[in-house]
């Protein structure tokens, strides 16, 4: 049999070589004929000799199949940034940028590039295979000492896996394999192989300490003994991409499985989920940092149950209204009331469980911008700085106008001001579904349409409006991809001392008459306080209005990124 495996290796034989040396090897060797049987009509086989012609093929075309490049994916996003800042692009340039988009020939670009500079994984020795006395097989892997994470309290990091111990049979087994670190690098290890020796010393009937032990007392290479799993399927890492709504950090969760092996991160940081096996942790990276081997996070599952949990704890302590109500959250006289159907009630808003959300890069479409959508509470700027943003483009900026019932007052030009329409039709408009909000002030009715919206952003314009905070449920959709701004008040004081040095005019005096008082001045932090509660997993970015002329050269800048940049959205509005 070596002489068969001698003339395989050498690439130069045949098959009919293979064959010839089969019999002289049967000749030559005491063996069972049916192995020599079984070898025979495998090299005999059409299925085995197109294999190999296939292989030849390849062999004498190889040189000719170099790469031209290794960068198809730079050039790709170069070619849409083109054609997004050409003035006026034809039907033809924009059905390219649509195709250049798409996920799956982004996939194909980067897996091209991928091939092309040999951005793969390093190849180890065959694994040395050997027979124990009980014709068992094992596997003999040696792994490079590294600062990976190993399962056990008090490890040192070690080799990107972690042990546990069967509760069955009390064997030593691998329980996790870390996606990038060492062991998974290697290949040859797998979750449920049997830890049989570590560095030649026999580990049957040991803890998974008295291993660790021996792991941190190892110096250079480390040798494993393993009796394989019944499954050695290489683990498989996935696209999955993940905007996060909550900070996370290992050192402080007492139930992950190895505190070594976590990954810390911040709210709305953007994870790359590697792998979703185990349904309580999940493996991760952050996005971008390619050489970082994963780390375990909670799941979705896992991360829901610990808010409910913590939810029903407060309930139970008396401290279900987390954040108090303010009167700027109240319908008042002088401050118009959103109608919203019960569903959408805050007390639903407070059921949401914000975790975890799928994400995906949406590169800019020419002719088609994406809305601004400026959320705040009552009184801290918002439509100020809609004003001065549009007022740098009118043939840019627009915004829709709403509609009312009332009648046009002293100067008021219809489609300018309002679109004055009866009481009869905005109620036949709302009943339609067919508005982003509506609600009734002094009694009369007032509403944006969505088909205004839509107009408006088919037309080419970007689109910037200041909407109840409750409307994103209606706007954040695939079909208007907003990008959502929270302008964020700053601190009372801060507050107090910018407003009243910019003379600013309560927003809440139906006349502008007067300035802020402090009351008002709180309840706009208490309705702040509130709205990011329940909505700040939906903002796209917070722009504090401490000071008006910086707070607008924050948002221009944030105009412009989203205008030139491609940038994270919910996955389902690129598919």
């Amino acid at each position: 049999m070596t002489a068969v495996m001698a003339a395989g290796d050498s690439g130069s034989l045949s098959l009919g070589g293979l064959l010839s040396s089969l019999e002289q090897a049967r000749v030559q060797l005491d063996s069972d004929e049916d192995d020599f049987g079984f070898l025979a009509d495998l090299l005999k086989s059409r299925e085995l000799q197109a294999l190999v012609h296939v292989h030849n093929k390849i062999n004498l075309t190889k040189k000719a199949c170099q790469p031209l490049m290794s960068n198809a994916e730079d050039i790709a996003i170069s070619i849409m940034r083109e054609i997004h800042y050409r003035t006026i692009p034809t039907a033809d340039a924009i059905e390219l940028f649509a195709i250049l988009q798409s996920p799956h020939l982004q996939g194909v670009l980067q897996a091209h590039d991928s091939i092309a500079a040999k951005d793969f994984a390093p190849h180890l020795p065959e694994i040395p295979v050997e027979v124990d006395e009980d014709e068992e097989t094992v596997k003999i892997v040696q792994l490079v000492k590294s600062n990976e994470p190993m399962e056990g309290k008090g490890a040192e990091p070690i080799v990107g896996a972690t042990i546990k111990q069967d509760d069955r049979t009390g064997a030593i087994v691998i329980a996790r394999i870390m996606h990038g670190g060492a062991a998974d690098r290697s290949g040859l290890i797998h979750v449920g192989d049997e830890v049989q020796e570590v560095n030649n010393l026999n580990v049957i009937g040991k803890t998974p300490g008295d291993v660790l032990k021996i792991l941190m007392q190892a110096e250079g290479t480390i040798t494993f003994k393993l009796l394989p799993a019944g499954s050695s399927a290489h683990l498989r890492e996935s696209k999955v991409r993940v905007r996060a709504y909550f900070d996370y950090d290992p050192k402080e969760d007492k139930h992950i499985p190895c505190k070594e092996a976590g990954l810390a991160f911040m709210k709305h940081d953007i994870l790359h989920i590697v792998t979703q096996d185990d349904p309580y942790w999940w493996q991760a990276r952050r996005e971008g940092d390619r050489n970082m081997r994963a780390g375990l996070i909670p799941s979705r599952q896992l991360q829901e149950r610990r808010i409910l949990t913590h939810r029903q704890d407060q309930t139970a302590n008396g401290q279900r209204n987390i954040i108090p109500k303010s009167p700027s959250c109240k319908p008042s006289p002088k401050v118009k009331k959103i109608i919203y159907d019960a569903s959408e009630s805050e007390d639903f808003d407070r059921e949401e469980v914000a975790t975890y959300e799928e994400v995906a890069r949406l590169y800019p479409r020419p002719g088609l911008p994406r809305p601004i959508v400026l959320i705040g509470p009552p009184g801290v700027g918002r439509n100020e700085l809609k004003r001065r943003l549009i007022s740098i483009d009118t043939d840019k900026f627009r915004t829709p106008i709403p509609m009312t019932s009332r009648p046009p007052r002293l100067g008021e030009v219809n489609n300018r001001d309002y679109q004055f329409v009866t009481r009869e039709e905005l109620d036949e408009e709302a009943n339609a579904g067919t508005l982003v909000e509506h609600g009734e002030f002094k009694g009369h009715l007032y509403g944006t349409s969505s088909v205004t919206l839509k107009s408006l952003i088919n037309a080419g314009y970007v689109v910037v409006v200041t909407p109840h905070y409750q409307a994103l449920k209606y706007l954040r959709t695939a079909e208007f991809k907003p990008y959502v701004i929270y302008i964020k008040p700053p601190t009372l004081a801060v507050l107090k001392e910018t407003r009243q040095a910019a003379h600013a005019r309560s927003t809440f005096d139906e006349n502008n008459s007067r300035g802020f008082t402090e009351d008002e001045f709180k309840d706009m932090l208490k309705a702040a306080a509130r709205i990011e509660f329940h909505y700040s997993h939906w903002f796209d970015e917070v722009i504090v209005n401490d000071e008006l002329s910086s707070a607008f050269e924050r948002l221009v800048a944030a105009v412009n990124k989203v205008e030139s940049e491609p940038l994270w959205v919910p996955a389902s509005w690129v598919q």
